[in-house]
């Protein structure tokens, strides 16, 4: 299930560098924090997922606001999928450029 994770954090993040370089912005780094709670009875599927976007460069936040809502709406599948049972939050945190 920790894998599940790792693929919805993967997929997202791959959308969203993607975006933001065709939207030409400075992206230097990306790192994606990916947490949820399970249910309690089998099949303990994630019921509650939350996922934190930490970007560093040069970036609008227009852009970064419209390249989540394109990744978690429209081009990740591993979200897509997980929707079904789970509750998404979709958060970020731009840090000052290096």
């Amino acid at each position: 299930m920790e894998m599940v994770l790792m693929a919805l954090g993967g997929c997202t993040a791959t959308d969203v560098v993607i975006i933001l370089e065709k939207k030409r912005q400075k992206l230097q780094s990306l790192e994606v924090i990916c947490s949820g709670e399970r249910a309690a009875e089998p099949p303990t599927v994630w019921v509650k997922l939350d996922v934190l976007f930490r970007l560093r460069g040069e970036i609008d936040e227009g852009a970064l606001k419209h390249a989540i809502e394109l990744t978690k709406e429209k081009y990740c599948s591993v979200a897509a999928i997980l929707r079904k049972t789970a509750e998404i939050s979709w958060r970020y945190e731009l840090l000052p450029s290096e």
